[in-house]
């Protein structure tokens, strides 16, 4: 497991002597010791508020890409079949709905967003979400998510909005060009960063609650932010709209804690990615008090029964579920509460 961050202290390396005197070998051997003894240490951030936690090097000058096609929506599949969807044209030349050509199930255009869930159309049916789920489709919290409600988890270690996506951006380096889904993106905090950095040819906004979406799309018109390389879709983390394999990253700031299923979760995300395609999420871990560990342990099972939320012990965790659903590369930063890790669909 690779720990990856830069506010730490590394252990120093016991100075040699002057001269060129001593036996290459010895030196080599020494050489050897030195970087041993410095990957022994895992890099950790304090958990002081005056010491933030640094990125990993920052991405290189940013290239600009071309816009999106106009078949943006190609990328758009059904959650159902997993078979590409076929648009459906209004008098504008606007596509007003997609359909499955498999199961032809159809999908509407809501104005703000695309109904991509698997149950969108139901009279009869409707099923409840955990409450943490419930809870952000809400208009008020979807209302005060941007307004203070998201800032401040800067009490959890969380680096700041500007910092997380400077790390984001350069786990994300390797996909730079292709298309990235913000996934639980709330209400577009991030989704309108990766669209200004014009990093991808397509942003991919993503989240079950419809009225983060709405709240979305208010920021994309305040910002005056141009749709040619964006699409918000509402859909289930768990079964998400895109053919296997088509996806290049996958990003989840401050979600997972709040997914009904991690590991369905992260399945998913594993799916859609392409070979080579990294996933970047940042999430709590309740490990910054030792004592409490055991008693986390008996409980959280019942935590997230009642809440909805899952508790983390440790990246451990982390590492253990992106190798069970075939992601490799485990990189990771810590600071206090707060963890940024990243993974890589296995070639």
């Amino acid at each position: 497991m690779a720990a990856l961050g830069a506010a730490t202290t590394r252990a120093a390396a016991p100075a040699a002597p002057r001269g060129n005197n001593r036996h290459p070998r010895h030196r080599v051997a020494a050489r050897r010791g030195r970087a041993a003894l410095a990957r022994r240490f895992e890099l950790r951030a304090s958990v002081s508020p005056a010491v933030t936690a640094d990125a990993p090097d920052e991405a290189a000058a940013e290239p600009l890409v071309e816009p999106a096609p106009e078949m943006k929506l190609s990328k758009l599949a059904c959650p159902i079949c997993y078979y590409p969807l076929v648009s459906a044209s209004d008098q504008s030349g606007d596509a007003a709905s997609l359909e499955c050509s498999t199961c032809k199930k159809v999908y509407p255009n809501k104005q703000d967003y695309w109904d991509l869930t698997v149950a969108v159309g139901s009279s009869e049916y409707s099923e409840s979400m955990p409450a943490a789920t419930e809870l952000f489709r809400t208009p008020l919290v979807s209302f005060l998510y941007e307004r203070g409600w998201r800032q401040n988890f800067i009490w959890g270690g969380f680096p700041g909005l500007e910092r997380e996506f400077e790390m984001a951006k350069t786990y994300l380096k390797p996909t730079v060009g292709g298309t990235v889904v913000d996934a639980s993106c709330g209400s577009g905090l991030f989704s309108r960063l990766f669209v200004k950095s014009r990093l991808y040819s397509l942003v991919v906004a993503l989240d079950f609650s419809e009225n983060m979406l709405k709240q979305c799309n208010e920021y994309i018109k305040q910002e005056n932010i141009s749709d040619e390389r964006l699409v918000l879709v509402r859909a289930d983390i768990s079964r998400l709209p895109f053919v296997s394999g088509s996806i290049d990253a996958v990003h989840a700031g401050a979600a997972i804690h709040c997914w009904p299923s991690p590991a369905c979760a992260v399945a998913e995300i594993s799916r859609v990615l392409r070979p080579g395609g990294v996933f970047v999420a940042s999430t709590f871990v309740a490990d910054v008090i030792p004592p409490a560990i055991p008693i986390l342990r008996i409980g959280r099972p019942y935590i997230s029964q009642f809440t909805g939320n899952n508790t983390f012990l440790s990246e451990v965790e982390f590492e253990d579920l992106c190798k069970a659903c075939g992601l490799v590369d485990f990189k990771f930063v810590r600071n206090g509460f707060y963890i940024m890790f990243s993974a890589t669909k296995a070639s």
